[in-house]
């Protein structure tokens, strides 16, 4: 072994030394990682989906998962297993040409991952050698010559990405036969085998038209049965990445989190599904991200399995097939099944009730569906306020659908109301209770007595709210969603499906888009009019389709594929920094939102012990809602006894401002007793990323306490000293992701 490990470190001296020139000292770092790989690769995929279409795409998508095998299963776990330290770090006088990672140095991912590219797509096309073998074996070699790997580290990646590459190919080849065979018999007659090698010469990879030509009932089932796989697989694939730690609880969550454990009929801002929800998953799986959240992607999975099931009863299985495929690859509605807040709740709840209320206008229709109609948007009034704006919509389909008006003369649609009605009980009740403080503060939230704002302010409202629902409801989806309600009021012939569903979502758009011009309006506001919205997109589209227009396959596959990319972002903006070589800068980043708690908690719980080391105990104060719940939750001890013995609170207020006004504060419980008062900073991005010297202590310039900012009056009367132990940063990842401001004070008089 010795001999070997010295035979590498002279190999790797001489590539990295002896055979440096300066045109390998500007290609070779290119090689191994530029700002122009993800538009190159983005450009050479729309060229493949252009050219080969069907092909194409199960190149990519198999391409995306052998990679995603060999660089997060197989690469990395070995890298932790093995912990062999990189030459740049361990050798001296190396020459390190690009950044030289804490990670391990065995194997190389950059070689796993384009020896398992470049055997995928020798598998599919075997002309292809003559570019990915040189190009994989160019940045390998890349990676010795920057200095980052030993030639040992290359060569095993080469061979585990080559050998995982043929494995799972070969895996997934031969679940399709079995699986194919037997549940998806015209599929598996037009594609016996995913690969060429794998079928006869006359049977090329991609779907025959010819041979798919059978009756609609048996493609609608190979469609259906598409979409249970597709839901499982996603949901499963959910549950893995929220129980991966990549993200950590947004301040609502924490928030709910802690409603969970104070039941009751209602809350201060919200009803009180949302505690009753989180209260079932962390009784399942525990006080942890991954039981706060487990019910979001069931939930997401249970809008996919409705609307699947509705769409190839109504419009086609192809049709609901890809509305599913849609779904996922909007920002919005991926991250609602991903995060549990309010929104997936509604959202959930307002579909059932316009799926089960579009049986009830049917000239066949039993009273059963107007009663579970009720029943849903019932559960949707306790999940969140914009349920009853239903009954807007319900009323326009009465206006714009003349036939549906004969049901408004039976029973129907007021046992609905009833239910409704009946189920706004527990919220009436606990307000009634609280001085209707509820009815107040959604009144403030919807601009309810704003002062007049200037015109240029409305006008940027307006459009920032256009611009967030843009990109947020994917820009293809978004224009497509236009185009098919405009052309839906130009039909000389109007389908009653298109029109049914816009008129459960376009009105709450409007409305809220209107609102804009009085207040701003946030993105997720209008989350229950997403679906009803993207509905009319599917079915209008659906209809160009078989009326013979050739542009939507592909603007559809262009929206899939812009969309997966910005989900694929959205969920993990660690990857652009794999991808371009450089972090996002913390104040860009999207997902700071639910990154660095822990570490905040961790710093926050070192300035506690600091203080609780002259002998009395401590206890917390936030200076906002969502520090006060994210405190709550990633302090372990305030975790364990958040409801017998809570050791966080929110500043005392002598008006309701949150729900923590309505629990026991920290009065006379704590009287004598230090704390500390935390609020947060911002994010220091300038001090981080202009001034590191500064920030990082070398100067111990902003380490120390500030003393510059006061403690607030309120604060100061409730004891007898009160400090201000300065700015304390919150890393991520080494950037600042966070800065609190903590205030030690001391004798809570």
């Amino acid at each position: 072994m010795l001999w070997l490990q010295t035979l590498d470190v002279a190999l790797f001296r001489f590539i990295n030394q002896t055979l440096s020139n300066p045109l390998f000292d500007t290609v070779m770092p290119w090689l191994s990682g530029n700002r122009m790989f993800v538009l190159l690769a983005l450009l050479f995929a729309a060229g493949l989906l252009w050219r080969g279409r069907g092909k194409a795409l199960l190149f990519i998508l198999v391409l995306a998962l052998v990679v995603g095998v060999t660089d997060g299963l197989v690469g990395n776990s070995l890298k932790h297993a093995l912990g062999r330290v990189r030459p740049c770090t361990a050798l001296e006088q190396v020459r390190v040409l690009v950044g030289c990672s804490g990670s391990g140095s065995m194997p190389s991912n950059h070689a796993a991952n384009w020896f398992a590219a470049a055997m995928v797509a020798f598998l599919f096309q075997r002309r292809s050698g003559r570019v990915m073998l040189p190009l994989a074996a160019a940045v390998s070699f890349s990676r010795i010559y920057n200095g980052v790997h030993y030639p040992s580290d290359v060569l095993v990646g080469a061979i585990l990405g080559a050998g995982t590459g043929f494995a799972v190919m070969f895996l997934l080849n031969a679940t399709w036969r079995y699986v194919g065979q037997k549940w998806f018999p015209l599929w598996h007659e037009s594609l016996p085998s995913l690969v060429p090698w794998g079928a006869t010469p006359s049977q090329a990879v991609g779907p025959d038209k010819a041979a798919l030509r059978a009756p609609q009932s048996a493609l609608d089932h190979h469609w259906l049965l598409a979409g249970y796989l597709f839901i499982a697989t996603l949901t499963l694939a959910r549950w893995i990445y929220i129980a991966s730690g990549t993200i950590e609880l947004s301040e609502d969550e924490a928030y709910q989190w802690v409603w969970s454990k104070h039941l009751a009929l209602s809350y201060y801002s919200k009803p009180l599904l949302i505690a009753l929800t989180q209260f079932l998953g962390t009784a399942l799986w525990g006080d942890t991200a991954f039981g706060v959240r487990f019910f979001s992607p069931l939930i997401g999975a249970t809008l996919g399995f409705l609307l699947l099931r509705f769409f190839v009863r109504e419009v086609s299985g192809w049709a609901g097939f890809c509305l599913l495929l849609i779904v996922s690859t909007t920002p919005l509605l991926a991250v609602g099944s991903t995060l549990l807040t309010v929104d997936p709740l509604a959202v959930l709840f307002w579909t059932a009730a316009m799926l089960s209320g579009w049986r009830a206008v049917q000239d066949n229709s039993r009273l059963s569906s107007w009663l579970w109609t009720g029943l849903w948007l019932g559960l949707g009034f306790l999940s969140k306020y914009t349920s009853p704006l239903m009954w807007l919509c319900w009323a326009v389909f009465f206006i714009l659908w003349p036939p549906a008006r004969k049901h408004l003369r039976r029973p129907g649609p007021y046992l609905a109301l009833s239910i409704n009605l009946l189920c706004t009980l527990p919220v009436l009740i606990w307000n009634w209770q609280h001085d209707w403080i509820t009815v107040k503060h959604v009144a403030s939230q919807g601009g309810v007595g704003d002062a007049a704002a200037s015109v240029s302010q409305h006008l940027s409202w307006f459009l920032e709210f256009l611009g967030a629902e843009y990109a947020l409801l994917n820009p293809v989806f978004f224009g497509a969603v236009m185009i098919a309600v405009v052309a839906m009021w130009r039909a000389t012939q109007r389908d009653v499906r298109l029109v049914y569903f816009f008129s459960m979502g376009a009105p709450i758009f409007l409305l809220y888009l209107l609102l804009t011009l009085n207040s701003r309006v946030q993105p997720n506001w209008i989350a229950p009019a997403v679906l009803p919205l993207f509905c009319v997109m599917v079915v209008y589209w659906e209809g160009r389709l078989r009326a013979g227009a050739r542009f939507v396959k592909p603007w559809l596959a262009t929206g899939l594929g812009l969309g997966a990319l910005m989900v694929t972002v959205m969920l993990d903006t660690n990857l652009v920094g794999s991808l371009v070589g450089q972090p996002l800068p913390a104040n860009l980043d999207p997902m700071r939102r639910v990154r660095g708690h822990a570490e905040m908690a961790q710093v926050v719980g070192e300035a506690k012990q600091q203080l609780a080391s002259e002998g009395k105990p401590v206890f917390i104060i936030g200076n906002h809602y969502g520090i006060t719940s994210l405190l709550t939750f990633y302090l372990p001890e305030a975790r364990a006894h958040v409801t017998d013995s809570p050791l966080v609170f929110y500043q005392l207020s002598p008006i309701p401002q949150n729900q923590y006004y309505f629990w026991p504060g920290y009065g006379a419980a704590r009287r004598g007793q230090n704390a500390l008062f935390v609020r947060d900073a911002g994010t220091a991005r300038l001090a981080s990323d202009w001034f590191p010297k500064w920030w990082h202590g070398e100067t111990n310039l902003l380490a120390k306490p500030l003393g510059t900012d006061p403690a607030p009056e309120w604060l100061v009367r409730q004891f007898d000293s009160v400090t201000n132990t300065g700015l304390h940063p919150v890393f991520y990842r080494g950037q600042v992701f966070h800065t609190v401001e903590i205030f030690a004070c001391r004798n809570l008089r």
